[in-house]
This record gives C-alpha cells, sequence and structure tokens, in this order.
C-alpha cells in the first residue's frame, strides 16, 4: 500500500473508472475532470486505502493506486 505524508505533493499516474468528491457529501464524477499527470496536494488519509488529495478542479477521494510521489 501506497503512503503519503499530509500535505505531500502527488502526481495522479492513472485515471480511476470514476472519482469521488471529498466533501461532507461525496458524489461521483466522470474521470475526465482529472488528467493523467495532474499534481495535487494530500489533504487527509482515509480508511481503505484511500486519500484526500487537492487538485487545480476540487478535492478528491483516490486510492493509493492512482497516485505516486514527486
Amino acid at each position: 500500500m501506497d503512503e503519503f505524508a499530509i500535505g505531500q505533493t502527488v502526481q495522479l499516474t492513472k485515471l480511476p473508472p470514476y472519482v469521488k468528491t471529498a466533501e461532507t457529501m461525496p458524489m461521483l464524477r466522470p474521470p475526465s475532470v482529472l488528467a493523467v499527470g495532474e499534481q495535487g496536494i494530500v489533504l487527509d488519509r482515509k480508511p481503505g486505502g484511500y486519500w484526500a488529495v487537492r487538485f487545480s478542479g476540487g478535492a478528491y477521494l483516490l486510492e493509493g493506486q492512482y497516485l505516486s510521489e514527486l
């Protein structure tokens, strides 16, 4: 399992089938809201291997397998 530090900059390595927003009431979004290679900042670690990451277009919950360190 990938481990990241809060505040660390990460890069999206591949697109998941869908993305979930990291809001109080999460919503599913199509993967086209993000782009491979986009950089974001880790906000929080969530249960089940998910990470809350802030990208330029918003904050999303992503599994560690879709992220890499810079």
